[in-house]
């Protein structure tokens, strides 16, 4: 039996089942199977997809689950649908357990867009060396991009189509300020692509544009499905603790 299960692998998603476990609750953490090398959480593991809303629902069903938390990245569209649909259709407490988005502050020169092919013809104007921080499975939006030259950094080797004029730095946050200040200097680097992904991990890039002057080209979030929503571990906490304790 699976008294929990926690979607995505999020700093959030391993904090969570690190604290239901430590109280005895059987907990199942699903991760996409994305990254080579993920960071595992404590509890069980499962990788890989459920095969939409019906497979999870069915795995739901089947594992006796009493709650699911979507903790998943603010841009994993699919799965918090599926997770939306299939805890509707069992009749499963669902919660949704999102960082907060980033906020533009004094001296940051930001430029929101709704799309990676939005921030693609966008960064065609704004400069000419252009660092990509928006995730290896999102360049492909950038492979018409001829002119400008790109940095991307990713987790793992991305896979074409690519920008033809392109450096990939395989590398993993959390960053330091100090380090994207230097990355930015070195790399001469004119434009930062991002999306909103919220939390501190990564943050460090956009002090360091701020500071250097660069302007940021950040992705809004997608919509995501109707659910109760906190925004940090203790309230997910919290919140399952109500679920199971009657």
């Amino acid at each position: 039996m699976t008294q929990v299960l926690v979607l995505g692998g999020t700093g959030e998603a391993r904090a969570l089942a690190a604290g239901l476990v430590a109280r005895g609750v059987a907990v199942t953490s699903s991760l996409a199977g994305r990254v080579a090398n993920p960071r595992l959480p404590v509890g069980e593991v499962r990788i890989g997809g459920f095969g939409g809303p019906d497979g999870l629902a069915r795995w739901l069903t089947e594992h006796g689950t009493l709650a699911v938390v979507d903790a998943t990245h603010p841009f994993a569209e699919r799965i918090g649908a599926s997770a939306a649909e299939a805890a509707r259709t069992t009749g499963t407490p669902l919660l949704r357990l999102q960082r907060p988005g980033w906020r533009q502050g004094p001296g940051d020169d930001w430029h929101w867009v709704d799309t990676l092919d939005e921030a693609a013809a966008l960064v065609d104007t704004l400069g000419d060396r252009i660092f990509l921080t928006s995730g290896r499975q999102g360049l492909s939006a950038f492979a018409r991009c001829t002119r400008p030259w790109f940095l991307a950094r990713c987790v793992d080797p991305p896979e074409p189509p690519l920008p033809p004029r392109l450096e990939v730095l395989l590398d993993r946050g959390p960053y330091t300020v100090e380090g994207e200040t230097a990355l930015l200097r070195d790399h001469r680097i004119d434009v930062l692509v991002t999306k909103d992904s919220g939390g501190d991990m990564t943050t460090a890039k956009l002090t360091a544009a701020r500071r250097r002057g660069v302007p940021v080209v950040v992705v809004r979030r997608p919509p995501r499905p109707p659910a109760h929503t906190v925004a940090d571990v203790g309230a997910a906490l919290d919140w399952v603790w109500a679920i199971l304790e009657p």
